[in-house]
């Protein structure tokens, strides 16, 4: 599986611009964070696939990460994201801060940022993680895991399987 998120990593990290792509995946990368006792987040989403998702929403026109983006469109996006990707951390839901979002390199997908603050310890954590399944039934999410004094983690989630913990 390791090799499956490593390939799709520099897939994404180097492709460039894209018209349109025939796979359905977006990436989260969580790293928990001891000193700052806070788990970090980093999602990777194609820019037309969350565009879409957001029109079938009845939010048209955003025209996220450019010059003309509509005023309400970062939330409508965190709203979307609170939708879609949940937490539960030691056994309670846990509301994340939303911290913004910026175009990647090549200009195809939009990075969204997030953090969940104040949480001294990371026992077990229980992630929904349904971005886009609602817009392509293919679509497949990749979070990759990162706690202090252990080898990183994968969880693959697909529409029917939304839900997975560590």
């Amino acid at each position: 599986m390791n090799t499956v998120f490593l390939y799709l990593l520099l897939l994404f990290s180097n492709a460039p611009a894209l018209e349109a792509h025939d796979f359905h995946v977006s990436k989260c990368l969580m790293e928990y964070d001891a000193e700052a006792q806070s788990l970090q987040m980093s999602m990777h989403i194609f820019l037309d696939d969350l565009e879409l998702a957001l029109e079938q929403r009845g939010h048209d026109d955003l025209f996220l990460c450019t010059p003309r983006e509509a005023v309400e469109a970062e939330q409508h996006l965190e709203a979307y994201l609170r939708e879609h990707f949940k937490l539960i951390v030691n056994g309670k839901p846990q509301d994340y801060k939303f911290w913004g979002k910026e175009i990647s390199d090549d200009l195809s997908a939009v990075w969204c940022y997030m953090e969940l603050e104040n949480l001294e310890k990371l026992e077990s954590l229980q992630l929904t993680y349904r971005v886009l399944f609602d817009t392509y039934r293919d679509q497949k999410n990749l979070a990759s895991i990162v706690l202090p004094g252990q080898e990183p983690g994968m969880l693959f989630f697909q529409v029917g399987d939304e839900t997975k913990g560590i």
